[in-house]
């Protein structure tokens, strides 16, 4: 914006400044060949001296844009962060930004926000954990360049990361058999759309912890609430309204554990003492010394990483074979898991 007129700064204005063609100043935009170093330094210069940014809308007409978008499913959840890193790491030494989309977990919202990122030109979308139908992803992924994050499947028109949730389910319930617990109770996310059971993250991990409690002859005990904090405290209040309640529960994710911790907190209860708690996620405060949480680590710069990598090669290669990536998780022991309280 230039500061005596109010106005944006154009290329013209550029031009001028640094006594050059528009044409010279477009080839060092473009980083095009045939610009000396003396030339580039000048345009850099007068670039800085006007605060000269150029304009989106009229970059995209020429093709590009240069921003990808993020639809984010709960800003809320400190998981998504660790997803975001890696996208930003790895676009790093681009020309590309990202902009973010939070959708509230609502399915409408979503329509909404990726419409809205494909009417203002973005070159690639990455989804996390969409609602949207499949079909309608499909759609999408015709329209723009897309990498969905989280949704299980294979899909000929998007790339797809996902964590191998099967096995991040069994390893937490492995795990607090081991420590002697046999009543093991699991707080999923309440699936509402039976068409997505067999792709969406948190039914894949209920159903991961189902294998993995009849594997070991132990009685499946769910609950379903909400991956949220709230969430996590409803379940926790459930479980303990219940004449035998269990030794050990397996939060699906580690922003439903923390609700549970505030529960079994108010009811005057120890954690490992009386009640074991697992996490899905391994977040930042997972780590925390007062909370100590033990977590599945199912690596989320990683995710972030391959997404934005995925979407990099689609976006130079529309036609190119779709990609599925899965990661394989780890658990990470803390201090809220424990042996079976005697």
């Amino acid at each position: 914006m230039d500061s005596g007129t109010g106005r944006r700064v154009t290329i013209v204005d550029v031009a001028r400044h640094a006594k050059v063609s528009t044409t010279a100043v477009s080839k060092v935009l473009r980083n095009a060949y045939g610009t000396s170093p003396s030339m580039r330094a000048k345009v850099q210069q007068a670039i800085e001296e006007l605060g000269y940014r150029p304009y989106a809308a009229a970059r995209g007409l020429r093709g590009k844009t240069y921003t990808i978008g993020v639809l984010l499913p709960d800003i809320r959840n400190p998981f998504f962060p660790d997803i975001l890193d890696g996208i930003k790491d790895t676009l790093r030494d681009t020309d590309y930004q990202v902009l973010l989309g939070p959708s509230c977990d609502s399915e409408k919202d979503e329509a909404t926000i990726t419409n809205a990122m494909i009417d203002r030109g973005m070159d690639g979308l990455i989804l996390i954990a969409p609602l949207l139908p499949r079909p309608l992803l499909e759609r999408l992924a015709k329209t723009v360049p897309a990498v969905v994050v989280g949704r299980h499947g294979h899909s000929d028109h998007y790339d797809t990361v996902t964590d191998d949730d099967i096995t991040g389910a069994a390893l937490i319930v492995n795990h607090l058999a081991d420590l002697g617990h046999r009543h093991i109770a699991h707080i999923e996310h309440r699936e509402t759309d039976p068409t997505r059971l067999s792709e969406m993250p948190n039914a894949v991990r209920a159903e991961g912890y189902r294998q993995a409690m009849r594997t070991r002859g132990l009685e499946i005990d769910l609950v379903s609430t909400t991956y949220t904090q709230e969430g996590g405290y409803l379940g926790a209040q459930q479980l303990l309204a219940r004449p035998h309640r269990p030794t050990a529960v397996f939060a699906g994710a580690d922003i439903v554990a923390m609700g549970v911790l505030t529960a079994l907190t108010e009811a005057g209860l120890s954690v490992p003492g009386d009640m074991s708690v697992a996490g899905y996620d391994n977040t930042t405060f997972a780590a925390l010394g007062p909370i100590s949480l033990t977590s599945v680590d199912q690596a989320g710069h990683e995710i972030g990483g391959n997404a934005a990598r995925l979407l990099l090669a689609r976006i130079a290669d529309r036609k190119r074979p779709s990609t599925q990536v899965k990661l394989s998780p780890t658990l990470v022991v803390r201090r809220t898991t424990g042996p079976l309280p005697l």
